[in-house]
């Protein structure tokens, strides 16, 4: 086992984590909330996961992947040039666009949680969706 080997197991981790986290919450805990609990106390249980996640997220998330993302690049030989040939460049520039949509929309979505429950719930499945596209696309990325 290589330190390289150590990084990459730490991005997926992170990743697995980040995806397993949301849909955690989304499948399991807030519809058990709902049904179990009264509008006002489901309301709170939410608000307090959906903080915690964000705590992790910007605590322990971001710079993991931020991290390992930039060090696998960099073993890679990645350039800003050579994000735009076909191949492993462009498949990683399409990863990191989506990567950037989807912490913007899950920032929203901290932001609108309070304020507009509805706009909430729709960023809460575009961060979803988008994180289920990060995972989809990082396996079309070639191994060498």
């Amino acid at each position: 086992m290589t330190w390289w080997s150590v990084i990459r197991f730490l991005h997926v981790t992170g990743a697995a984590l980040w995806v397993g986290g949301q849909l955690t919450i989304s499948l399991v805990l807030l519809p058990l909330a709902r049904r179990m609990l009264p509008a006002e106390q489901c309301a709170g249980v939410a608000r307090e996961v959906g903080r915690r996640f964000g705590i992790f997220t910007g605590a322990v998330f971001l710079p993991v992947q931020i991290t390992t993302g930039v060090a696998m690049a960099w073993h890679k030989g990645v350039t800003w040039t050579s994000l735009t040939q076909p191949g492993y460049g462009r498949i990683l520039a399409a990863k990191l666009l989506l990567f950037g949509a989807v912490i913007t929309v899950a920032g929203l979505h901290g932001w609108a949680s309070s304020r507009r429950p509805s706009l909430a719930r729709a960023l809460a499945v575009a961060s979803l969706t988008g994180s289920v596209g990060i995972v989809l696309i990082a396996t079309a990325l070639p191994s060498t």
